[in-house]
């Protein structure tokens, strides 16, 4: 849960709720244990090398849809 975002790991944690998967290339696996895997892919990363908006979807996301593991 709290490995994957590099220096970001703990905060992707607490804004998105789910265990994920970070690359480079601006793309992030997400899985909701037993229930789904999205993704999403913007090349923009953050200053932590992780996609800007590729987190803030999935942020938005999870909060609209009460989907977080928490």
């Amino acid at each position: 849960m709290t490995c994957g975002f590099y220096d970001e790991s703990g905060e992707f944690a607490f804004r998105v709720g789910l265990p994920g998967k970070s690359g480079v290339g601006g793309g992030i696996v997400a899985i909701h244990p037993d229930e789904f895997c999205i993704t999403v892919w913007s090349p923009k990363l953050n200053k932590k090398g992780n996609s800007y908006k590729g987190m803030l979807f999935l942020e938005q996301f999870t909060s609209e849809t009460e989907s977080s593991i928490f």
